[in-house]
């Protein structure tokens, strides 16, 4: 401020001095030089800003990823898809496990992936049925568990995106989860002189963008794989693992379309238990011309015939991911199969199979009938999966 104070002082001082034209107009423009000097010296530009202030001695690191090779259990595709663009390495899979578990990508640092997607609740919230962002404000939809993605080219309940890559952009900038911007949370890793030589040695690069960051989260969770439960080992000769009897019966009515007929939306060939398809599974009372609460698939496609339809999800672990459906309204399991026994709504957008094979109300099924469906739905909780230690947290 003193400075220009000066400069307009002086200029007015000199500009009377008239008939002093070639003086007034040296001295004029001495003043813009001296002005514009002193206005970069008040503002200097930050110093260290986004990590540039560290010194890296690069040449003691290289750019030689790992390739990593999955091992698969036998009840599922031995092959998973992947993209050419991001294989799948050792230090990559490093680096997005820590990113997953590190706060270090909210905008208060207080959460992380996993914390809405905890292991001991097979990447689920914790028993929540909504998940809480780092401003204490609830979303609308519960936290769906991270099993077996990488066969999967549709995410979130509503199918927005399509894969693992894109699917990780969001949760950072959601207001309602981390409330980032990606600009800041790529700047909070660029201080961090180890993220800086990790982000190198997995994807060659000195300076960190959302894409680097996206690909290693994509990477660690492509390993969430999740294929070692009872019914694995007593779908597989010689391991001598057998059903009891209420599991058999369960496992009869979950693929009988008598029974319980779960299996043309859960009972797929390849052993996921999801189609990996949408869904109107009856959940809501919706008159013809009715509004939605929630209209899933349709508010993505923007076709009315996509209105309540949400995305299958997976029984595998199924014990373990309480509570149930898209906006968590069934507490239990057993309250899982109620609504399918007894308890489908009608709305314009009901699933076929509803309407054809579950009659427009339900399957009818007796109390024993429901407990050996639980009983064999137990039998797909994965023990290995969610003790094993590559998924756990690295900075434990």
């Amino acid at each position: 401020m003193t400075y220009l104070v000066l400069f307009f002082t002086t200029t007015v001082y000199f500009l009377m001095l008239y008939r002093y034209r070639t003086f007034v107009l040296t001295a004029f423009a001495v003043l813009v030089i001296f002005f514009v000097g002193a206005c970069k010296k008040e503002q200097p530009s930050p110093v260290g800003e986004c990590g540039k202030d560290l010194v890296i001695n690069w040449d003691l690191y290289s750019y030689a990823p790992t390739p990593h090779n999955l091992v698969i259990p036998p009840t599922l595709p031995q092959t998973m898809p992947m993209p050419a663009n991001n294989p799948l390495t050792k230090e990559g899979i490093a680096l997005g496990r820590k990113l997953f578990y590190d706060p270090i990508l909210s905008a208060d640092s207080t959460q992380s992936c996993a914390s809405c997607h905890n292991i001991d609740y097979a990447f689920t919230d914790n028993g929540k049925k909504f998940s809480v962002g780092i401003d204490g404000v609830p979303g609308n939809r519960n936290s769906m568990a991270l099993i077996n993605l990488g066969w999967t080219n549709r995410l979130f309940w509503d199918g927005r995106s399509e894969g693992l890559e894109t699917q990780a952009l969001e949760p950072i900038t959601n207001p309602v989860e981390m409330h980032n911007t990606w600009e800041e949370a790529v700047c909070d890793l660029m201080k961090v002189e180890q993220y800086r030589i990790d982000f190198y040695k997995a994807f060659g690069v000195k300076e960190i963008t959302p894409t680097e960051v996206t690909k290693a989260l994509a990477q660690f969770e492509r390993t969430l794989i999740s294929g070692a439960s009872k019914f694995d080992l007593a779908s597989t000769p010689g391991t001598g693992v057998f059903f009891t009897e209420q599991e058999d019966l369960g496992f009869q009515l979950f693929y009988s379309e008598t029974g319980g007929d779960c299996f043309h939306c859960h009972g797929d060939g390849a052993r996921f238990f999801t189609d990996n398809l949408f869904h109107n599974n009856g959940l809501d009372n919706v008159p013809p011309g009715g509004q939605f609460a929630d209209k899933g698939l349709g508010a993505v496609t923007g076709r009315p015939e996509d209105n309540g339809l949400f995305r299958t999800t997976t029984l595998r672990n199924i014990a373990l991911t309480a509570p149930y459906m898209h906006d968590g309204r069934f507490a239990t399991l057993d309250e899982v199969l109620d609504h399918y026994s007894d308890h489908i709504k009608p709305s314009p957008t009901l699933d076929i199979l509803m309407i054809t094979d579950f009659g427009g109300i339900g399957k009818q099924l007796t109390p024993d009938e429901k407990q050996a469906l639980i009983a064999f739905l137990h039998t797909l909780t994965d023990t290995a999966f969610v003790n094993n230690p590559a998924f756990k947290n690295p900075f434990d």
